[in-house]
């Protein structure tokens, strides 16, 4: 038995014409650019949002979770579950805020050392994409980007 094939009701080229699609073009992007870094960063075990994490704790020391959720535009939940492989692999650690009432994350001297080992890989992650995209076009994707974030 076939399916009958029905068209949308409210059909506007924009339904039909993916290239269109802000969201979904950088879905795309960010997935393929991801795919880059993740395989540079395995080498050390790490993915690319959790060479994140280490590389804000290490820029900024330790944070309140909702900082480093807000700095890193993850919602905590997010964050959380990215957080507990590093936790495990005591590359961070989570304990009491400065304030007692709030909850804060550190680098720990794990993880400083996988820091260090990881901007090694991330750099050659850097240069694989910037050779293929060219430097002043990823320079210029960059500052781009920055806007959309801090548009929002």
């Amino acid at each position: 038995m076939q399916m009958k094939q029905v068209a949308p009701k409210a059909a506007g080229p924009e339904l039909f014409d993916p290239t269109r699609c802000n969201c979904l073009a950088l879905r795309q992007a960010a997935r393929h650019v991801s795919q880059i870094y993740d395989r540079h960063l395995a080498k050390v075990g790490l993915r690319g949002t959790q060479y994140s994490i280490l590389s804000k704790l290490s820029r900024l020391g330790a944070l309140p979770i909702g900082r480093l959720a807000e700095a890193l535009v993850l919602d905590r939940t997010a964050l959380g579950r990215a957080l507990r492989p590093l936790e495990r692999a005591r590359l961070v650690a989570v304990g009491a805020g400065p304030d007692g009432r709030t909850r804060s994350v550190r680098l720990t001297a794990a993880g400083e050392t996988r820091f260090a080992q990881a901007v090694v890989e991330w750099r050659k992650a850097q240069k694989e994409f910037e050779s293929g995209f060219g430097a002043d076009a990823a320079q210029a994707l960059r500052a781009s980007l920055l806007r959309v974030v801090e548009a929002a």
